[in-house]
């Protein structure tokens, strides 16, 4: 059980392995659910809730386990990555666990959140234009002057691990519970969290169906697994700021191996799905992490599906932000654009 054909990067056994690492490091967030938001789906739904994580989203148990297996010599240069959000302060932490430097690169519009964690972790941020390029450029640099180590945000074999030991953690406490899965669902940017949850769920309920949910201004998972090719994102729209990356020569393979069914919810279903998610499970999370739910509800499910599991990726979303998504016209929120 767990192992995959050659051409994947990441197998069920480095997934096991990641989890050794994290153990006593990460947190075991909680699954909770809700009665109302299993009567609008038509299934039981159990929401593992990567917003307790540490850093407040998935992003830690990638970033930790990739800093964390650097060989010392590598490690005593630092670490380098560009995000402009989770994963910059999940870098930013496991740097400082390890105590070494970090250098992380990130765009001018950054959430105003995620920057102030990132330097309250001790990393030095280098500003940058929002673009791909400058970015690259800049991360680039970077590494020339300090000779760190580059860990990029999702296309990494041990960040790919890492992500996908939330989806074995919460297969393997709904098993406690006697609850065995029909399907699973996760949202899909760089395919990070995606890919990851694919090999964790094939390895653990083989038979349990694999979905995946991205907003409809930035689908091109959904047009990549329609066409049979990798569709590169090109002018993402939405107010889902961590979604709006393309994926990458690792995670691709895996999602188009193994994810059956992509939602693709707009964004007014997202904003209506992290108010439910927020009101019947009392949680703060981001609009990335609604975009399954509002697959969810506003797509038929087959009737055969009873049971769901969602991963609920982070919840770093400054209350002013928060604000004006729940009270301001849709035409007003999309300021997101070409960040991730």
């Amino acid at each position: 059980m767990g192992h995959e054909l050659p051409r994947y990067a990441v197998n069920y056994q480095h997934i096991e392995e990641a989890a050794a690492n994290l153990m006593g490091v990460s947190h075991l967030t909680p699954v909770l659910s809700s009665r109302l938001i299993n009567k609008r789906v038509g299934a039981e739904v159990y929401f593992k809730c990567e917003n307790f994580q540490r850093v407040g989203a998935f992003k830690f148990r990638g970033g930790y386990h990739a800093v964390s297996k650097l060989s010392r010599g590598e490690a005593e240069r630092g670490v380098c990555t560009h995000s402009s959000g989770n994963h910059a302060q999940a870098i930013a932490l496991a740097a400082q666990l390890r105590e070494i430097p970090a250098y992380i690169v990130m765009p001018s519009n950054a959430p105003r959140v995620k920057r102030e964690a990132v330097l309250g972790y001790g990393a030095q941020v280098i500003d940058c234009e929002p673009t791909l390029l400058a970015r690259e450029s800049t991360a680039e640099r970077v590494i020339e002057e300090t000779g760190a180590t580059f860990i990029h945000p999702y296309n990494h074999p041990d960040v790919i691990a890492g992500q996908g030991t939330a989806a074995r953690e919460l297969i393997t406490e709904l098993r406690q519970r006697e609850v065995e899965l029909d399907a699973i669902i996760a949202p899909i940017g760089g395919g990070g969290l995606m890919s990851g949850t694919a090999i964790s769920a094939r390895a653990l309920c083989p038979k349990a169906m694999i979905w995946g949910a991205e907003p409809q201004g930035a689908d091109d998972a959904a047009r990549s697994l329609d066409r049979g090719e990798l569709i590169p994102q090109t002018d993402p729209n939405t107010i889902c700021d961590g979604l709006l990356t393309s994926m990458g020569s690792l995670t691709w393979p895996i999602i188009q191996g193994h994810v059956q069914r992509i939602f693709t919810p707009s964004d007014e279903q997202v904003i209506e799905a992290l108010k439910l998610t927020m009101s019947r499970l009392k949680i703060m999370i981001e609009p990335s992490c609604a975009t399954p739910l509002a697959g969810l509800i506003n797509a038929q499910i087959p009737s055969s599906v009873k049971t769901v599991g969602v991963l609920l990726s982070g919840g770093n979303i400054d209350l002013e932000r928060l604000a004006s998504l729940c009270s301001s016209p849709l035409s007003t929120l999309h300021s997101s654009k070409g960040s991730f």
